[in-house]
C-alpha cells in the first residue's frame, strides 16, 4: 500500500530532520525524489546517499523557496527533465521565537517570506503541471502551534496557520482536476532543536502528550506518504495532526 512508483516528488527543506525523513520515506515507496536545500549542500548530499542506500532514486535541486523566480525555475526544470511532478511537499520553514513586542520587522518578514510566500509560490508553480496531468498531491507541513498557538511563537504560529487556509482553498479549487491538498501538523518531534533542550523540559514535553513520548521524523513522514498515495485520493482539504494527542 501507499506505493508511489513512477511518481516524481519534490520535498523542500529535505537536507535534514523532518524533510530528510520525508524524502527517504517517499523514495522507499517508489517515488523519484527531488531533494531541495538552500544552504547546506553537504547535508542534502547525505540525504541523497541515504535515499540511494535504501534502494531509492533521487536528485538534488538547490533553491530558496523564498524566491518566487527560483521556485518557478526549479519546478520548470524538474518537469522538463523528468516529464512530471506528481507530489509536492512544502516542508521548508524558518522560526524565530520571541514575544510579539520584541519581534523585529525583518524576522517577521523572513518567516512570512519562507513559510507562507514560499509555500504559495511552490503550490502555484506545481499546480499548473498537476492540473494538466489531472493528478497531483500537495502536502503542506504546518505545526501544532498553528492550531493551538504558543507563547513566544505568535508570528511563527500565524505563518503555520496560514497554510491551513491556503491548503483548504487549493483543495476546493483543484479537487475536480485530480489534485488533492492537505496539511500535516506535527507536534513535538525529536530533532536537533529538541535534543538541545534540558532533560527536565524534554520530560515535560513527553508528559504533555497522550502518547507519553516525543514524535519522530519518521512518524511525520509516514503521514505524508499516505497523503501522497493513491489510497488518499478522497482525502483533501484536511489537517492531519501528528502530535501524539498533544492537541485534539
Amino acid at each position: 500500500m501507499f506505493r508511489l512508483d513512477g511518481r516524481v516528488a519534490l520535498v523542500t527543506g529535505a537536507s535534514r530532520g523532518i524533510g530528510r525523513a520525508i524524502a527517504l520515506t517517499l523514495a522507499r515507496q517508489g517515488a523519484r525524489v527531488a531533494i531541495n536545500y538552500n544552504a547546506r549542500r553537504e547535508a542534502a548530499e547525505e540525504t541523497l546517499a541515504l535515499v540511494e542506500a535504501a534502494g531509492g532514486a533521487g536528485f538534488i535541486v538547490p533553491f530558496d523557496v523564498g524566491s518566487t523566480e527560483a521556485v518557478n525555475d526549479a519546478v520548470a526544470g524538474i518537469v522538463r527533465d523528468h516529464k512530471s511532478l506528481g507530489v509536492v511537499v512544502s516542508n521548508a520553514g524558518v522560526n524565530v521565537d520571541g514575544l510579539l513586542p520584541m519581534m523585529r520587522d525583518d524576522d517577521v518578514a523572513k518567516m512570512f517570506q519562507t513559510n507562507v510566500f514560499g509555500a504559495i509560490a511552490l503550490a502555484r508553480a506545481a499546480v499548473k503541471t498537476m492540473i494538466r496531468a489531472r493528478y497531483g498531491r500537495i502536502v503542506m507541513i504546518s505545526s501544532v502551534v498553528g492550531q493551538s498557538g504558543n507563547a513566544g511563537q505568535s508570528v511563527y504560529a500565524a505563518t503555520k496557520s496560514a497554510l491551513v487556509g491556503l491548503t483548504k482553498s487549493l483543495a476546493k479549487e483543484y479537487g475536480k482536476r485530480g489534485v488533492t491538498a492537505n496539511v500535516v501538523a506535527p507536534g513535538f518531534v525529536e530533532t536537533e532543536m529538541t535534543a538541545g533542550l534540558s532533560d527536565e523540559l524534554q520530560q515535560k514535553l513527553r508528559e504533555s502528550t497522550a502518547a507519553g513520548r516525543l514524535g519522530s521524523a519518521a512518524d511525520v513522514a509516514a503521514a505524508v506518504a499516505y497523503l501522497a498515495s493513491d489510497e488518499a485520493a478522497y482525502v483533501t482539504g484536511q489537517v492531519l495532526g501528528v502530535n501524539g494527542g498533544l492537541y485534539m
